[in-house]
């Protein structure tokens, strides 16, 4: 990927931030930077996506760079797209694929050629140098591990070398099939000569709005497939950088989100669910191009604009619920342990 924020561009962003007179839904641009600040609320989802576009094109000035984003509120049978900006634009979607390298997974699990409880087993020669996640830290190889424990790691610390190990039990060619059978073509990692080995590849913003809401709606897997996928992704050590930054626990744990990250490109998606656990927003996010490339950091400008934006998204649906027979995927109470 190749950086394209010109000198003016860099005079754009300046004369946004010092004028102060962008409007976020009737907001002051000023306003609405505080962490916590409230958006507008309305009750009606055609009241909310104006606010939502705003807001999401403030961020993307303010920051420049390349955006494929993809925004939607529910509104009964079909959603209301709020922002639809180089949706289709086929991008490396880096390590938000891995939702879809699980829903491989557990597709063969849903079809009983796995389980979960499965062993793994983790030579030296499989682990990630360098890489993010648990796995790397252990030092101590050869390990064993279940392959809910795999995707565990794979779907909250967004961990390397739990790829590879699920490229063990579901190699590349595989994953693509299935999610090609499932409707998502342009979702697909990239082989290597390894057959078991894969770059995690590509999707549109478009394609993964879709997985997303298919995966809510319980069309994608198994009700026990869906529910541990969820589960992950709102967990409390899943990724809190972006989108869950500037919330409570209990607001955490209704925002299921998935990073990724790697040269340039800062991307997430994911879904915030009403208190009563019925989706409400799908967002995808992807960027790249901007500046400061070698900070994978919270003070990245694109994670930080991500940091605003889910504090408006949460504030801005407050008053929004899901359909009457939108599915509901409850949040079980997670408490700090003190050991015992």
């Amino acid at each position: 990927m190749t950086t394209r924020v010109n000198r003016r561009t860099a005079l754009g962003l300046g004369t946004v931030a010092t004028a102060g007179a962008a409007l976020v839904g009737g907001t002051p641009a000023a306003a609405a930077d505080r962490p916590g600040r409230s958006a507008p609320a309305a009750a009606r989802p055609e009241l909310v996506a104006p606010k939502i576009a705003a807001a999401f094109h403030r961020e993307k000035t303010l920051t420049g760079g390349n955006w494929q984003a993809h925004i939607s509120l529910e509104n009964g049978a079909s959603p209301l797209v709020a922002v639809s900006e180089s949706a289709d634009r086929r991008v490396e979607a880096y390590s938000v694929n891995k939702i879809a390298v699980a829903v491989a997974v557990l597709d063969r699990i849903d079809r009983g050629l796995l389980t979960l409880d499965q062993r793994v087993d983790v030579p030296a020669s499989i682990v990630v140098p360098g890489g993010d996640g648990i796995f790397v830290l252990d030092t101590a190889y050869p390990s064993s591990v279940t392959l809910g424990h795999v995707l565990a790691n794979l779907l909250t610390v967004s961990d390397d070398t739990a790829s590879r190990l699920c490229g063990l039990v579901c190699p590349a060619a595989e994953i693509n099939r299935t999610l090609v059978a499932k409707g998502f073509p342009n979702t697909q990692v990239q082989p290597l000569a390894d057959p078991n080995r894969f770059y995690l590849g590509t999707s549109t913003a478009r394609e993964t709005h879709a997985l997303l809401r298919a995966l809510v709606a319980g069309t994608l897997l198994s009700p026990s497939s869906t529910a541990l996928v969820l589960r992950l992704l709102r967990a409390p050590v899943a990724f809190t950088d972006g989108i869950r930054r500037t919330m409570s626990s209990a607001e955490r744990a209704r925002v299921a989100t998935k990073a990724g990250w790697f040269v340039d490109a800062r991307h997430e998606a994911g879904v915030i669910f009403d208190a009563a656990g019925a989706a409400v927003l799908t967002y995808v996010l992807f960027a790249d191009g901007q500046a400061d490339p070698d900070n994978f950091g919270a003070t990245h400008p694109v994670v930080q604009a991500r940091a605003r934006l889910g504090r408006f998204f949460l504030d801005a649906t407050a008053q929004l619920g899901g359909a009457a027979d939108a599915p509901r995927h409850r949040v079980a109470r997670q408490r700090p342990s003190n050991g015992g």
